[in-house]
């Protein structure tokens, strides 16, 4: 018990910017319980929701623009920057060992701003017009950020070692399956069947992008990983929006 409560210290101190404080032997811990990720998905999801019923009053793309500042400023850049540099990389036409030396280029080219830009506008968007579903909107969203997270570790490589092998050479199906009856059960008691479709599209692009990967970069990182969290967001809030006004 005491292994699953430093697991989730662990990952509110990586998945977010709560100063929780964080170290090797807690991430470690968190590798081992990568099924709490959908938890502390939940957590996020719970705390700018919450935040957005506040906010709601407010004309919806000035609600949607504070919301996205709030987003950002709980969970940080990291997986921001992550999607950016898979962005540079996936747009590179080269060999697989100049995408992967792009990739971890810490300066921004034009494929990572583009995919920063659409990533942003796309989640200002998706936000402006789900201000009814607002709290349940955005605990479903973070929990399918999360939850893409662990299935693209469950059924990805890892290309070298850094901070995303820890994961990718530790998450297991037993982590996946737990995250997912979790993440399954949320989202039906949140949004209902939208919520299930929301959370089967995040999964879906989830495996697209570790497709992806392994065609380009011949596996997956902590880019790939952070870029995954981004777009499992987006498709959450995207395909549950059309979802929840079509049943």
């Amino acid at each position: 018990m005491s292994d699953f409560f430093s697991a989730i210290k662990a990952g509110i101190g990586f998945l977010t910017t709560f100063p929780v404080g964080i170290d090797v032997d807690g991430m470690q811990k968190l590798s081992a319980h990568a099924y709490v990720f959908p938890f502390i998905g939940a957590l996020i999801g719970l705390v700018v929701g919450c935040i957005g019923l506040v906010l709601q009053h407010l004309p919806s793309y000035l609600c949607s623009a504070l919301l996205i500042v709030v987003l950002y400023c709980i969970t940080g850049l990291n997986h921001l920057d992550g999607l950016m540099d898979f962005g540079d990389a996936l747009l590179t036409h080269d060999s697989v060992e100049e995408k992967i030396r792009v990739m971890r280029d810490p300066s921004i080219g034009v494929g990572g701003s583009v995919f920063c830009m659409m990533s942003l506008l796309i989640l200002f968007s998706a936000i402006a017009t789900l201000q009814q579903n607002i709290l349940f909107a955005l605990l479903v969203a973070e929990i399918c950020a999360k939850q893409s997270m662990v299935t693209a570790a469950t059924f990805g490589r890892s290309i070298h070692k850094g901070l995303g092998s820890i994961f990718v050479d530790n998450v297991t199906k037993h982590d996946f399956l737990i995250g997912l009856v979790f993440s399954t059960m949320v989202c039906w008691l949140a949004l209902g069947i939208g919520g299930v479709v929301a959370l089967s599209a995040s999964l879906s692009s989830a495996l697209i992008v570790v497709h992806l990967a392994n065609h380009n970069f011949g596996g997956i990182c902590g880019d790939v990983l952070g870029a995954i969290n981004e777009m499992g967001r987006i498709v959450a809030l995207v395909v549950g929006g059309a979802a929840w006004t079509l049943l």
